[in-house]
C-alpha cells in the first residue's frame, strides 16, 4: 500500500476501467446499465466514484454523494464500498471510507451514513467494530417495475 493512491474517476475511460471492481459488488449490472447510472448519478445527483489505486491498479472503490434530509441533516450517503475479492483484508476499505470521512468534513457535512445488504455479516462487522457505524435504522425496498 506504500504506492496507492484515491483519485477521482471523471473520464468515461476512467470509469469503465473500474467496472471490474464494481460488478463484484453490482453483479446485477452489465456494462452500459453501470456507465449510464454512473454517468447520469454524476450529472444529476452529484455522485462521486472514487479509487484507490495500489502499484497502478484499482483495488477498490466507493461511491458516494452528499445529501441533505430532516432526519441526518447534512450528509455523506456511501452509495458504493467495494475491495477487490483477490485484495481483501489489506486495509482498502478502510482507507476509502476514511477518505469519505475527510471529504465530508472538509465540505461540512456533519456524518456519514450507508446501508448494507442483510446477509453481508462481514461487512457489518468491518462498519460496525472497524470503522465506529452504529445501526441505527432499517432500510426497506419496495420494486415498482
Amino acid at each position: 500500500m506504500e504506492h496507492s493512491s484515491i483519485k477521482e474517476l471523471e473520464t468515461e475511460k476512467e470509469i469503465l476501467e473500474a467496472f471490474s471492481i464494481i460488478k463484484q459488488l453490482r453483479t446485477h449490472l452489465n456494462e452500459n446499465t453501470y456507465l449510464d447510472l454512473v454517468t447520469e448519478a454524476k450529472e444529476k445527483d452529484n455522485y462521486k466514484l472514487y479509487a484507490l489505486i495500489d502499484d497502478n491498479e484499482i483495488v477498490a472503490l466507493t461511491g458516494f454523494k452528499p445529501m441533505i434530509t430532516l432526519y441526518y441533516g447534512r450528509f455523506v450517503w456511501v452509495c458504493d464500498l467495494v475491495t477487490d475479492t483477490r485484495k481483501r483484508s489489506k486495509g482498502y476499505g478502510e482507507q476509502l471510507l476514511a477518505y469519505v470521512h475527510k471529504w465530508a468534513k472538509e465540505y461540512n457535512y456533519e456524518s456519514v451514513a450507508l446501508s448494507s445488504g442483510i446477509q453481508r455479516k462481514d461487512a457489518h462487522h468491518f462498519y460496525e467494530d472497524k470503522m465506529n457505524y452504529q445501526k441505527v435504522s432499517y432500510v426497506f425496498k419496495k420494486r415498482l417495475v
